[in-house]
């Protein structure tokens, strides 16, 4: 994107030659967001099914955003020797095996092989994503590819309120009611009697995780029939890491964006994670009920993702970016410091604010960098890894005992930091990135 680019730009986004592999793409943006807005609620519902301390549960996250920051280098490394194609039907391979993985799993009963189920998918979706995102970005004019990929990046969260809806009306209210202190005394005075209880949940869990795995074979299926248009670069295979990676640690912008990214997604998982928890512990409300309100949650960031892609056509994205860290930290301060319903209000107000990040830091990362956009892509993905280690540091803290606030209030200083963050790599994309010569980030 050029400084002469100016906001309001009428080069189309998508140019009609595009339009279906467009769509066709965007369609795997909604296929990882179901991934993992199904997954997140499992956190709370292992927790109570297993037994287990919030760090222990909160490990399934670390396994799940563990497989995207292992696989992305290696996926980018893979696509650049083959295509993107190729990339995407190996990531898709990996998605169903991961998710017909959760069948054995649940016969053992063991957590440990749930946990590499979630890696194993995953690595799937590290490709996908590795994959796509800078498919879409190539797709056409580069001064509308922030926009293009923030159009795209708007039917992720479609598919992610589909998960939600299928963790709370086939998986959280199919769970035994049975609370954790109930289950400990049961497991007191008849084993057998928990262990069919867990078993039972657990085959819950394995229904719609298995019913998914096939779905993604479907999709697996499409692809492989489909012909995809090759975009600039693809014809180069040598992988060139060396060179590659050197250029784009010296890019000040792009190091800056893997980091507010790994910030960002911290962010996200543990607001969106932890939400049952607060609605949970600080207003007694059950788990299916709270993922109602996590479902509320997601609606707003539907809605203002596509607001917010139609106001990029006048504001630059790192002002953007700015104002909503901003926003979203006060926001998590009110989650913080109000107690009650209204905590939690403030707690889902968040979600407006989060709704154009990932994409919009994305963008501002890649721009400009052609073909080391593929590697960089890769590096951008890695950072999902944020999503790993965070939610076990938040749910370290739960476990915890504070005297002035609750450990569950007190647990979202750290999506407060990621906001402080994020607002500083927005501030320093517009007045410093622009202003020295780097590349205009408007769109």
């Amino acid at each position: 994107m050029s400084d002469s680019q100016a906001p309001g730009s009428r080069t189309k986004v998508i140019a009609a030659h595009f339009l279906l592999p467009f769509i066709l793409v965007t369609s795997l943006f909604s296929l990882w967001g179901f991934a993992n807005d199904i997954t997140n609620p499992m956190v709370a519902a292992f927790k109570n099914i297993l037994l287990i301390s919030n760090f222990e549960s909160s490990l399934v996250q670390f396994a799940f955003y563990g497989g995207y920051c292992f696989m992305a280098i290696p996926a980018a490394l893979f696509i650049k020797r083959f295509s993107y194609k190729a990339g995407i039907l190996t990531g898709l391979t990996l998605y169903a095996v991961g998710c017909l993985l959760f069948i054995p799993s649940g016969h053992m009963m063991a957590f440990w092989a749930f946990l590499i189920s979630y890696f194993v998918m995953t690595c799937g979706l590290s490709f996908l994503e590795t994959s796509a995102n800078p498919y879409i970005l190539s797709m056409g004019d580069e001064s509308t590819a922030t926009r293009r990929l923030n159009l795209a990046q708007a039917f992720n969260p479609l598919g992610s309120l589909t998960g939600m809806f299928v963790a709370k009306t086939f998986i959280l209210a199919r769970l035994d009611p049975a609370t954790e202190n109930e289950r400990r005394t049961l497991l007191e005075g008849d084993p057998q009697a928990f262990t069919a209880i867990q078993q039972s949940d657990l085959n819950v869990i394995i229904g719609p995780y298995t019913v998914l795995g096939l779905v993604v074979l479907g999709v697996l299926v499409v692809f492989a029939l489909a012909k995809l248009p090759k975009l600039a670069g693809e014809d180069d295979k040598e992988l060139n890491a060396g060179a590659t990676i050197g250029r784009l640690t010296r890019n000040k912008r792009y190091r800056e964006g893997v980091i507010a990214q790994a910030f960002y997604v911290g962010a996200q998982i543990m607001c969106w994670t932890f939400i049952i928890q607060y609605a949970a512990n600080e207003l007694g409300l059950t788990n299916a009920v709270a993922q109602g309100y996590n479902m509320i949650a997601m609606i707003i960031f539907v809605s203002s993702r596509f607001i917010c892609t139609y106001i990029l056509k006048y504001f630059s994205p790192g002002r953007l970016l700015f104002g909503l860290a901003v926003g979203g930290g006060l926001l998590v301060l009110g989650t913080i410091f109000i107690q009650g319903m209204a905590g939690l209000y403030c707690l889902i107000g968040v979600s407006a604010c989060m709704s154009l990040m990932f994409p919009t830091i994305y963008g501002i990362a890649l721009d400009g960098l052609g073909d080391d956009a593929k590697l960089g892509s890769a590096g951008l993905i890695m950072a999902i890894g944020g999503g790993c280690l965070m939610p076990p540091m938040q749910g370290w803290i739960m476990d915890q005992q504070f005297e002035l606030l609750s450990s569950t209030r007190a647990s979202f200083i750290l999506p407060f930091i990621c906001f402080v963050v994020i607002a500083i790599y927005g501030i320093r994309t517009y007045r410093i990135h622009h202003e020295h010569g780097e590349q205009a980030v408007r769109v």
